[in-house]
């Protein structure tokens, strides 16, 4: 195993932007010299807490093999201005847009690499479609493929959710997991949030606007040209084979010339389970991406 430098102590600090600040955490890379800078794009709503631990251990050992990692939490979201309510998903692509150039700017100029989970990977490809400055990689954790079908999972999960408390809590129960949409199915969820009413769930209120702008994006349409694209699965079994989506989308982007490196990981799915969880098996996967020059490589 090779040894690495231990890494600077995280840097938390707040970023001015055109609306209000956002809270980042730093990691400054060990050693003389910097190998390459990282902006991590946290998932949706409580994912993002419940991956906050593994997100840390990531952020630490790569600043021990000198890559400077960006923890941002985004409009709305953790210690950032604004309210969720008020969140929008150009807003936080221009949150990407602030921290990839305050890294660069920070580590001389170095191209960022963005390291997205979940929802957050798919921001990070959608951010990157259009980026106007270069990008040495993407590095994608169980990346959401489908936004549409990412908003009725969530809806129909939360929904199951409420059900299950109302059995144990009666009405109150239900209420407190879905707020004021208690008793709707996810279809109707959905079709209220596209509609145009604000939708409380779980403590989270999601704007129509950002609800419409999930359901319209699509990877399918987002092939990441230009840069290695190294996709993470996890699967309860690295041997297991994988889904027909990912395949699909996969194959897709081949056909479109994306440099594309994909691997199953045995992973719990952390972001989502009932106690905070860690895979080492991710981190040693991801951290191998790094370990060979300045940025993943293809």
């Amino acid at each position: 195993m090779t040894a690495h430098p231990k890494p600077p102590g995280a840097e938390p600090f707040f970023l001015r932007t055109d609306l209000g600040q956002r809270f980042c955490l730093f990691h400054p890379p060990a050693g003389a010299r910097c190998r390459g800078a990282v902006l991590y794009v946290h998932p949706f709503g409580d994912e993002m807490n419940k991956a906050r631990r593994m997100a840390a251990l990531q952020a630490r050992a790569l600043a021990a093999q000198g890559v400077g990692v960006l923890q941002l939490d985004l409009y709305g979201s953790g210690d950032s201005s604004g309210e969720f309510a008020e969140a929008r998903w150009e807003i936080w692509k221009d949150d990407l847009a602030a921290g990839c150039a305050w890294l660069s700017a920070r580590l001389d100029g170095a191209p960022p690499s963005l390291w997205g989970l979940r929802l957050g990977a798919l921001l990070a490809l959608d951010y990157a479609h259009a980026a106007r400055h270069p990008l040495a990689s993407l590095v994608l954790w169980q990346p959401v493929q489908n936004g549409a079908t990412f908003l009725t999972q969530f809806l129909r999960l939360l929904t199951a959710n409420a059900m299950l408390a109302e059995g144990a809590d009666g009405a109150v129960g239900a209420l407190g997991a879905l707020g004021k949409a208690s008793g709707k199915s996810a279809s109707a969820l959905r079709a209220a949030l596209l509609g145009g009413e604000m939708l409380e769930v779980a403590g989270y209120e999601i704007a129509p606007a950002l609800a419409a702008a999930i359901d319209g994006v699509d990877a399918a349409r987002l092939a990441p040209l230009g840069y290695p694209v190294h996709w993470l699965e996890t699967s309860s079994a690295a041997e297991r084979a994988l889904t027909p989506a990912v395949t699909r989308l996969a194959d897709a982007w081949r056909a479109a010339g994306v440099a594309l490196h994909l691997q199953q990981v045995s992973s719990a799915p952390f972001w989502s389970t009932q106690e905070i969880a860690e895979s080492p098996a991710l981190l040693a996967a991801t951290s191998a991406l790094f370990a060979g020059g300045p940025h993943a490589r293809s």
